[in-house]
């Protein structure tokens, strides 16, 4: 691929400071255009050509990863299935893992091996396909309407560790659904039976322009089923989205990013299952009801 040795990675130094990972870790866990040192990487099988070069032969382990197949739809194991195991010292090499549930969907690994002078090997992954990162919800992705392209670009940046990119996403896409995530907020108060008064105060919230305004407003009319360990998801989110964007590092705003996504997603699991624990509340209630009579 017409990289060298120096073009790729961090800093050797750098990279003594981290903790090595297991081959499996590094595929599962580590987003592309990055390098770590990983430990058994290679098996004591090794070959020699006749120029003298030795090869190693990759472990290829059993990896758990989100399967996209209508049949599965979820975590499953995934196996080795083909691509060039026998490595040198520094080498390129595609991997193949195959599900083993659907044994349809592929995984593909684009990777760097390098063996340095200290013996230790370390992994740069130049990308994969299906793209890194869990696959967003889709409860999340209805609550978030006509602004799920503008949250899909931010989930790609914080996949590739941009986070400032990622974070500058995630903020427009809540900021701009506001009046949405409310919406959903007293359609489950409603259900849920709360207050005149605190339905008013959610209402008073949507014609309020500035988002740090309408979440203080609402501090307390949040339904105690949509508390996330207790605490109100709005006033979370807006604890991480008022920090200053240019005066965090890039680490610091991608840990941000990923802290505002977790909580969107645990926000719209929770209306959802709010939602549907009510329905089926009203439906046991109506055929117990029929059932007497």
């Amino acid at each position: 691929m017409g990289e060298t040795e120096e073009s790729i990675g961090v800093e050797a130094n750098d990279l003594d400071k981290l903790a090595p990972l297991s081959f499996a870790e590094f595929l599962e866990g580590v987003p592309p255009s990055q390098k770590k040192q990983v430990v058994h990487l290679v098996s004591p099988k090794t070959s020699k050509s006749l120029d003298g070069t030795v090869t190693y032969e990759l472990m290829t382990p059993q990896l758990q990863l989100h399967c996209t197949s209508d049949d599965c739809n979820g975590l499953r194991f995934f196996r080795y299935a083909r691509g060039e195991k026998m490595v040198s010292r520094y080498d390129n090499t595609y991997l193949t893992y195959i599900c083993s549930n659907c044994r349809s969907t592929p995984k593909i690994f684009s990777l760097n091996v390098h063996l340095d002078q200290s013996g230790t090997w370390q992994l740069y992954k130049y990308g994969e396909l299906p793209a890194f990162g869990p696959m967003t919800p889709p409860r999340l992705l209805k609550l978030l309407g006509d602004q799920r392209e503008i949250f899909l670009k931010g989930r790609r940046c914080e996949n590739q560790g941009l986070g400032v990119g990622a974070f500058g996403y995630y903020r427009r896409v809540v900021e701009n659904q506001k009046n949405r995530i409310l919406d959903e907020i007293i359609k489950v108060s409603e259900k849920l039976g709360a207050t005149a008064e605190a339905l008013s105060v959610l209402h008073d919230a949507k014609k309020e322009i500035q988002f740090s305004k309408s979440v203080a407003s609402v501090k307390n009319a949040i339904p105690q089923a949509l508390l996330i360990n207790g605490h109100n998801p709005l006033t979370l989110l807006h604890s991480a989205l008022s920090v200053g964007l240019h005066e965090q590092t890039d680490e610091r705003c991608l840990e941000l990013a990923h802290d505002v996504r977790v909580v969107l997603a645990e926000l719209s699991e929770r209306l959802t299952q709010a939602l549907k624990d009510e329905a089926e509340l009203n439906s046991a209630v109506s055929r117990l009801f029929r059932a007497r009579d």
